[in-house]
Formats: C-alpha cells, structure tokens, sequence
C-alpha cells in the first residue's frame, strides 16, 4: 500500500512538471518475468523508468542509499526500500555477482527487473557497450528483454546535479521485447551467446535513441 501511494504521488510529481512522452508501454508484458534494459543518462532514470511501467520493477542501487545519515539518511532509505529496490555493496569484489543473483530471485518470482547494461552512467552522451549481465539473466530466467531507450532525462539532473530542474522533453521509448530463446543458434558457445544477445539489446536501445554507439 505505501509503496502504491508514493508512486501515485510521484507520478503525479513527474507528469506535472516533466510531461514525459512514452511509447510503446505495450511491449511490457503484464505478467511474467521481464528485464527493462535502458540506457542510462542520469541518476533520475530510476526514478523515471519505475513510475511509467504498469507493473513493479525492481533494480539494483549503491547500498549507500541505505546508509547515509540524519534525515536525508533516512529518507533516502525509506524511498529506496519502499521502492523495493536491492542494495548492492560496491566495495565486496562478489558484488557484481551478487547483483545478478538477486536479479534472478526477482525474475523468478515472475516480477520485473530493470538493468542498465552499460554499467554506469554515461558521462559524454554515448551508448557505451554493454556489460553481458543481462544476457545472463535473460538465458538463465528465461525471460524476455525490452529494450528501452531514455532522452532528456540528463538534462533534467544532469551527472553532478543534486536537484532534478522542472526541464520538459522527457522520451521513454519501450521497443519490441527480444525472446532470448531465439536469439541463439544451437552449438553457440554461452560467452558467445551472451555477447550476442547483449549486442542485440544495445543495437536496439540505439536505433531508439539515436545515441552515438561506442564499438
């Protein structure tokens, strides 16, 4: 219930003052395990990614979100732990793998999971290659990949930026959901096959976005 009103109070936030234009919502399935890859541009994307999908989606954030102090501290961890997300500590060298596992947790309940394949935020624009975490967790969930392509979200906080600024010309562009189950030709080596898929994800992210993509 907490978490119903503060989406509906934070979409209500982010229609009012960013108008966000979305398409293609009809790609997400309705149920069933999915993974929402995005680009990533700015810190706001999170933000902006769970309000517009009409169903839970569960991502990884810095366990520091958790751990500040006063009342920033402490709103900061009642927003991410309403907001279901997973707390990943950067600093323990299993953290990637950990990461996926707790992905795949969420997948196999039959929830959404967004990831950002590039890692990080990209600091210059570009689309940077894609890290083959999500290929992994399509191939082992057995679960679709909609691609999903952001644009002007780095003008509303851009990298740096404490605040979000009221900036409209939000884009979110959902694209046709890939079946990982097709996408490899039997006798593919998995490494292969995971670079294969994660490549597919980025070309599609980039048709959508028109972002330079770094090779």
């Amino acid at each position: 219930m907490t978490y119903r009103i503060l989406k509906l109070v934070l979409s209500l936030l982010v229609y009012v003052f960013l108008r966000p234009q979305v398409t293609g919502l009809h790609n997400v399935p309705r149920r069933g395990p999915v993974i929402i890859a995005s680009n990533h541009l700015s810190f706001i994307d999170s933000i902006i990614l769970p309000l517009v999908v009409p169903r839970h989606v569960t991502f990884i954030a810095k366990a520091e979100y958790w751990t500040g102090r006063g009342l920033k501290g402490r709103v900061s961890r009642w927003f991410f732990t309403t907001m279901g997300h997973i707390p990943v500590d950067r600093e323990d060298p299993r953290a990637g793998q950990r990461s996926l596992e707790d992905a795949l947790q969420v997948l196999q309940r039959g929830d959404a999971f967004g990831i950002y394949p590039e890692g990080t935020r990209s600091r210059d624009g570009r689309l940077q290659k894609g890290h083959t975490g999500v290929a992994w967790l399509a191939l082992t969930g057995a679960a679709p990949v909609v691609p999903v392509a952001l644009r002007g979200t780095d003008k509303v906080q851009p990298v740096g930026a404490r605040l979000p600024r009221p900036v409209r010309g939000i884009r979110v562009e959902f694209g046709v959901p890939i079946d990982p189950s097709r996408q490899i030709a039997a006798g593919t080596r998995p490494a292969q096959a995971r670079r294969r898929l994660t490549d597919q994800v980025m070309s599609s992210i980039h048709e959508m976005s028109g972002q330079e993509l770094v090779a």
